[in-house]
């Protein structure tokens, strides 16, 4: 039988570790080694311990004799504690802050193999003592011991949380109660936080941001990350409509089609500095003010292209095999998110069908409400069919995405939201918004319709409510929340993925549409009226095909 058992004291005598190794062998005497180790201070340390054994032994006073039979230096009364195997009977005294454990009538446990008995070999002289009182010695001793680990962190300083250390704490659990991967990248969070808060340096501001800012690299997620006050500030004046910079909305290549290194172009905002220099979605930002974007971030590279109204940035486009590089001039771009126009189409008959073309840029505050008065005006004024243009839409606000899908919808299951265990959520609706839920419907989209747009085609397609004109989407399943911190940060963190209501995760895939546009189809609102009007431009769509099936 080898038992080991190593202890310490909240007080400040010497701390020790002891060793003692009995062999059942029965040609031998019973041999006790004991030694002392040194041992590190802390105010508090569970006791570990093993007995390789099935015995189960009680408390006494033992004198362990050497092999001689001599006391001399080798007898020791033995001063340490064994839990769980080894427990305390009703009586017990303190040494250097430690139990007295012992052993009693030990000889009666053993196995009567035709050796000396334990009880021959060990001085023992008290009864095995009721069992009962073990729980109770043991609730004794963890008590004491909380109350000694809580005295000793009362009394320690380097315990005390500054506020930067509580800013810091306030990202973390904003991440441990968001964040979509639970496993965290694989590692272990909360021993993240410990070894942060001991090792990472938080006694500025700066350094407490850059501290959060490597806590959130490790997540090795490009949607997920910390806001600075004014980023956060400048990111919602994005989603209420306004933003001063070139009207670009860029993303990660994250198609595996051998294009060269760079972030791509998802949109230009119609009118915009981008636009108006004839940069499109798919093209390739290369560097930004001579800086490669080869290994820049994509939220480093929107920080470059905005700045003051007025101000100048330098771009390297690639479009196809041509190389541009571009000035541009920073401004005011007004993000109205929708414009729409009726279309009076031609026939034979009497009256001449009327569509009725919404452009829908972003989901930004103002999206649900702006589609839903265009709707209205357009129904106001007699159309019997919609287009919905989705085309170099990059997304914005998720809610806004789940409200103009209850205009085109009497029923159905919109979107689901998944993690790690599978659908967690589900969006759906139950026809009471709905106010243009039985016209014919077709939806327009490209590599450029991203995100929340994603999630309008997708709950539109797999409900069968519209027919999908285009090239597959972007491919962005993954859904972020903002969440302001106390000092006016904050952090965008990926929430959760989303299937369409067909089950289908279109993360880097993109949603498919039913049928490609003609060559040439225009994307501005009067180009687009003339491709469904001219049978003999080279765009023409008539009525027929555009919501066929």
């Amino acid at each position: 039988m080898e038992v080991l058992a190593s202890s310490a004291t909240a007080t400040s005598s010497s701390q020790f570790a002891i060793s003692c190794f009995f062999k059942n062998n029965p040609n031998s005497n019973l041999v006790c080694s004991s030694r002392v180790r040194p041992w590190r201070y802390f105010p508090a340390k569970t006791v570990i311990n093993e007995l390789c054994s099935s015995m189960r032994c009680r408390r006494t006073d033992c004198i362990f004799k050497s092999r001689n039979g001599h006391h001399g230096d080798v007898a020791y009364k033995q001063n340490f504690l064994l839990q769980p195997f080894w427990s305390l009977s009703k009586s017990f005294s303190a040494h250097c802050g430690l139990f007295l454990v012992s052993y009693r009538n030990i000889s009666k446990l053993c196995k009567n193999d035709g050796s000396p008995s334990l009880h021959e070999k060990l001085n023992c002289s008290e009864e095995i003592g009721p069992k009962a009182y073990d729980p109770f010695v043991r609730l004794v001793f963890g008590v004491m011991l909380v109350m000694s680990l809580s005295a000793a962190i009362t009394k320690s300083p380097s315990w005390a949380l500054t506020e930067e250390n509580l800013l810091f704490l306030e990202a973390w659990r904003t991440i441990d109660r968001a964040y979509v991967d639970k496993t965290f990248n694989g590692q272990s969070w909360f021993r993240y936080r410990e070894n942060a808060l001991r090792n990472e340096p938080m006694n500025t501001r700066a350094e407490t941001y850059t501290a959060i800012k490597k806590m959130m690299a490790t997540l090795n997620d490009p949607f997920t990350r910390f806001l600075e006050p004014d980023k956060f500030k400048s990111l919602r004046s994005g989603t209420q409509g306004a933003l001063t910079g070139v009207g670009l909305s860029i993303g990660y290549q994250m198609k595996l089609d051998a294009s060269p290194a760079g972030l791509v172009v998802i949109s230009a905002s119609p009118g915009g500095p981008a636009n108006r220099a004839g940069i499109s979605s798919g093209d390739i930002i290369m560097a930004i003010d001579e800086a490669s974007t080869e290994t820049m971030g994509i939220y480093d590279a929107a920080d470059r292209l905005q700045g003051p109204e007025g101000s100048s940035v330098k771009l390297t486009i690639r479009s196809g095999p041509e190389i541009k590089n571009l000035a541009l001039i920073r401004e005011k771009v007004s993000l109205n998110p929708v414009k729409s126009r009726l279309c009076e189409v031609p026939s034979l008959g009497k009256d001449s069908p009327k569509i009725g073309y919404i452009k829908l840029t972003s989901f930004n505050q103002n999206a649900s409400g702006a589609v839903k008065e265009a709707i209205d005006t357009l129904r106001t004024n007699g159309v019997n069919a919609f287009v919905l243009d989705l085309r170099d839409n990059s997304g914005g606000l998720f809610p806004e995405g789940i409200e103009i899908a209850k205009f085109w919808l009497d029923k159905g299951v919109i979107v689901y939201i998944c993690d790690s265990r599978g659908v967690r959520d589900i969006y759906d609706t139950d026809g009471s918004l709905a106010i243009a839920a039985s016209e014919p419907l077709a939806v327009l989209v490209n590599k450029g319709t991203a995100s929340a747009s994603e999630i309008l085609a997708g709950a539109l397609k797999d409900n069968k409510r519209a027919v999908l004109f285009g090239e597959p989407t972007f491919g962005k399943g993954k859904i972020q929340s903002v969440f302001e911190l106390s000092d006016g940060s904050g952090l965008v963190v990926t929430v959760a993925r989303y299937e369409t209501p067909a089950h289908t995760d279109i993360d880097k895939v993109g949603v498919i549409p039913d049928h490609p546009l003609p060559t040439l189809f225009p994307k501005d609102d009067e180009s687009f009226c003339r491709c469904l009007q001219d049978p003999a431009a080279a765009c023409y769509l008539n009525k027929v095909q555009l919501f066929s099936r």
